[in-house]
Parts: structure tokens; sequence; C-alpha cells
């Protein structure tokens, strides 16, 4: 029998490092509905539509087609057909991501691909919503936060590791505007669930987050 597991947060939690890993331990499937949005912002960036201009968005997602596949093990995202996953991570994409999940028709497109995918497989799924509007009644869900300035220096040193000149304070303030975009959005807005677990990883290392939720779950008899 099939179950879900949903892990909402803001930018920056770690959620999905950790949900890619509790999808391993468990042996379920890992579905990183962000991969999905940003997906659908490197679209709207490659066809020069402005993250503002909300009517050519809701026009324009209708011509992308986004699916995730696994793919020796790793999960892959295909942007009509194509391997994104290489595209996907840098911050222009993430803020376009940002700016193009408030709008009505890709949320509604890609809800319906994402509960498509948790109907016939156990899956642990990450995003702003999931647990309140992708997978509502998910027996294990669980809100992963962390402090503005925790996950400013998570992002700063992930950045650097790969050689990229940033700046600390901005990063930090990037990541604020966006908490307060997906939290007062009028679509699926960013909030704990009533009935979801709050994790504040601020200061837990990974390790502990994912012993943490793996626990939770074997109190529900998951896995």
């Amino acid at each position: 029998m099939s179950y879900q597991i949903a892990v909402d947060g803001p930018a920056g939690a770690g959620k999905s490092t950790i949900a890619k890993s509790i999808a391993k331990r468990l042996g379920i499937v890992y579905v990183d509905t962000g991969a999905m949005y940003r997906a659908m912002a490197l679209f709207m960036i490659q066809n020069r539509i402005a993250k503002e201009d909300s009517v050519q968005i809701s026009k324009k997602c209708k011509e992308a087609d986004i699916t995730i596949e696994y793919r020796d093990g790793e999960q892959v995202v295909l942007l009509n057909g194509e391997n994104v996953n290489g595209l996907i991570r840098t911050e222009a994409v993430g803020n376009m991501a940002s700016a193009v999940s408030v709008n009505k028709e890709v949320r509604i497109k890609l809800v319906e691909l994402q509960q498509k995918l948790a109907q016939t497989t156990s899956v642990i799924m990450d995003g702003r919503d999931i647990g309140t509007v992708v997978l509502p009644d998910a027996p294990l869900k669980v809100y992963l936060t962390a402090s503005s300035a925790v996950r400013a220096r998570r992002r700063y040193d992930e950045l650097t590791a790969k050689g990229e000149s940033c700046d600390l304070n901005k990063i930090e303030q990037d990541i604020i505007e966006r908490d307060h975009r997906d939290m007062t959005r009028e679509i699926s807005p960013l909030k704990q669930a009533e009935d979801a677990i709050l994790v504040d990883s601020s200061d837990k290392n990974v390790e502990e987050v994912i012993d943490t939720i793996i626990s939770l779950a074997k109190e529900r008899n998951l896995g």
C-alpha cells in the first residue's frame, strides 16, 4: 500500500537535501516539486517572458511539458524532452520560480502532475503547499524551517563552493523577500498545515534532521 510524506517550508531550509536522503533510506520515490517550478521558470526565461507579465505566463505555461523520470537512481527533470537538471539551480531561475509559482494556471498544471505521481507509488514530496494543497491527506506532514541568517549562510557556502561570487547580505535579503512573496501570495500561500510537525533545522545538522523525520515516519508505521 502506497503512502505519502509531505515536507513544506521556506526557501533554503534544506527540504530537497533532506527529502532525497529520506527517500533513499525508506526506499520510496522523491518528487522535487521545486524543480518542476524551476523548470517552468527556466522555460519563461528562455522565452524572454518577464516575471511581472502574468498574462503571458498563463498563456505560455500551457506549452511547457514538464515530467520527472528516474534514470540510474537519479531524478531527472525533463522540460519538453530535455534534461534540465544542470540549468535550474541558478539564482535567476530561483527568483523567477518564486514569481511564476503565484500564477494560477501554472499551479493548476503542476499540481495535477504532482498528485498523479503520488497516486501510484509511495512518495516524499517537498515544496511550499504540499501538506495544505497537493497532498492534504498525507499521513505525515513536516514543516521544515530555519532562520533566514542560517539559510543565507548555507546558500552562500553552496555558491562559493561552486566558485560563484556572491554577497551574503544580498542573499539573505533575497530570502526574506522570497519568504514574504511565498507567504502572502493569493494562491496556495506557504504556511504550516494544522497537522504538520514543525522541525527547525537552524541548530541541527542534516543527519539529525533526517533521523527526526524517519522517527516520525516509523511512529506512523510508514516505511
